[in-house]
């Protein structure tokens, strides 16, 4: 029997907070919640839920994503306008990657409307609250399930030697 898919859910600084920090723009909802959430939109795919304050410990996820995920899903928070070195480690992945985001960018602050991550992001999510983790999950694995598909068809169709 084939090995379950693997979703990696990641999260980036000051989301441990949730529910506690500025909950009129986040929420309060706590991480926990959103892990539940995600759990709950993912079915039988597992889901790798995990949250650092600090830029490299995500980059190494990163990496461990390329040998181990279907899609990622990941709310870099404050390092989305800022890491070069989450778009670099984003850009060695082969399979889906989207954006969430709790509050609406490009709604905030001006700095908040760039986005290193979604130069390299396959779609964004965001201004949905918790529910941008459901609707993320949901689009990254029917992503997932659609590069799959599409390999498995071109596989059919190329010619045998």
């Amino acid at each position: 029997m084939p090995e379950a898919p693997v979703l990696y859910v990641l999260n980036g600084p000051n989301l441990n907070l949730l529910g506690v920090r500025e909950p009129d723009i986040y929420g309060h909802e706590t991480l926990a919640d959103v892990q539940a959430l995600c759990e709950a939109a993912a079915g039988d795919t597992r889901v790798v839920f995990r949250q650092s304050n600090h830029e490299g410990q995500l980059v190494d996820w990163i990496h461990e994503a390329r040998n181990e995920a279907c899609a990622l899903v990941i709310n870099p928070a404050a390092f989305t306008h800022t890491s070069v070195a989450l778009l670099d480690a984003l850009k060695t992945l082969s399979v889906p990657v989207v954006e969430c985001h709790l509050s609406n960018p490009a709604a905030r602050e001006d700095f908040r409307r760039h986005s290193y991550v979604s130069l390299v992001a396959t779609g964004v999510i965001s201004g949905f609250g918790p529910h941008s983790y459901e609707l993320a999950v949901k689009a990254a694995l029917r992503l997932a399930q659609d590069r799959s598909k599409e390999r498995a068809e071109a596989g059919a169709r190329s010619p045998k030697i």
